[in-house]
């Protein structure tokens, strides 16, 4: 029995693969087999044909950041004209916008701005808390490492104060590739792996969850992409916090890294083996956002089983001149399209 033969027969068993095995199917499997390999993981993790999805809006207080990141075209330096720092009355009205069109939750995120210390974070939740009901899904770990460090304040008391003062979850930001001679090469400014998941490791200790991303298709190797993957499966066996992983592809445009895109066959192969190898978290996310809707139908049949989110507005992607856009109504008629039940769902990928 050949290697490969092995290992997809190990995979229907319901075993563990390995970064070996998960990098051989990665390479060599048929790209049809393995969306096979990894539609059947799907269903044995959520065996409904649901595919759901969440009503928010991408919400960043700030464009201003330190990390001046190599892949990202949205930052700007303190001091540049188109600087901002969103006032109460422009949150206010894009929470009440995202309401009015039923939304559940904001995606709060911004950068790492030098002026912007806890303190003031802890201002902007209590006030979006005092004047709304909604779900706060924020800041990604190398923003919160950026505020503990500015308020000399270990990460579990940060976490803490964040989580008093309206903060339910963490989505899984700045995670790029976990694997730090990418990191410095990339983002060297920003946290580093171990960094990063110790944030998650913490919050989740605390009761915070979040969701966990790889930013992928850039100067990373295959082998490191499963790295990043075993670092969060690792992660995940201690402590069971993340709800769902969401990979998406690098877009160069407008960027110093610059690159070519991955293309959508190089998408696909790694969306199957992270739901593949990624046994122990429930959902995969489709990336619409980067890979555009014909392409989000398709990662439904391989291991997908979540649309993601409506993204009232998405601010960071589309400075790198990708702008997809899909209606609540085209999303779901999307879903249905692709022969699932579209069903929208809360943070906690409880179905509404």
């Amino acid at each position: 029995m050949s290697c490969l033969r092995s290992v997809t027969e190990k995979v229907r068993d319901g075993a563990r693969v390995t970064l070996e095995e998960a990098l051989l199917l990665h390479e060599e499997a048929d790209l049809l087999e393995l969306g096979d390999l990894a539609r059947w993981r799907r269903f044995a993790a959520n065996p409904h044909r649901v595919v759901t999805y969440v009503v928010d809006r991408n919400i960043n207080y700030t464009n201003v950041c330190l990390s001046r990141c190599r892949f990202c075209a949205f930052h700007r330096g303190p001091g540049d004209p188109d600087a901002y720092i969103l006032d109460r009355g422009a949150l206010a009205e894009k929470i009440h916008e995202t309401l009015k069109l039923g939304g559940t939750q904001i995606l709060l995120q911004g950068g790492l701005h030098p002026d912007l210390g806890l303190d003031e974070i802890l201002e902007m939740l209590r006030w979006i808390r005092q004047h709304f009901s909604i779900h706060v899904h924020g800041f990604s770990p190398p923003e919160i490492v950026h505020m503990a460090r500015g308020a000399g304040l270990p990460l579990e008391e940060t976490l803490l104060r964040l989580k008093e003062a309206g903060l339910g979850s963490i989505p899984g930001g700045g995670a790029e590739i976990l694997v730090d001679r990418v990191r410095k090469e990339i983002s060297p400014r920003k946290c580093t792996a171990d960094e990063w998941l110790e944030v998650m490791r913490v919050a989740h200790g605390l009761g915070i969850p979040s969701t966990a991303t790889m930013m992928f298709g850039h100067v990373e190797t295959v082998e490191e992409r499963i790295r990043h993957l075993e670092a969060v499966r690792s992660l995940q066996d201690e402590t069971g916090g993340f709800t769902a992983f969401i990979p998406w592809a690098f877009q160069p445009h407008h960027t110093r890294l610059g690159g070519t895109p991955a293309t959508a066959v190089e998408y696909l192969r790694t969306l199957a083996v992270s739901r593949i190898f990624l046994d122990n978290i429930p959902h995969i996310q489709a990336s619409w956002v980067t890979q555009g809707d014909k392409v989000a139908q398709v990662a439904l049949e391989f291991g997908a089983d979540d649309f993601g989110s409506t993204m009232i507005e998405e601010n960071v992607v589309a400075a790198a001149g990708v702008r997809f856009r899909i209606s609540r109504e085209r999303m779901e008629q999307l879903i249905q399209d692709a022969g699932y039940t579209p069903r929208q769902r809360d943070t906690f990928y409880r179905w509404l």
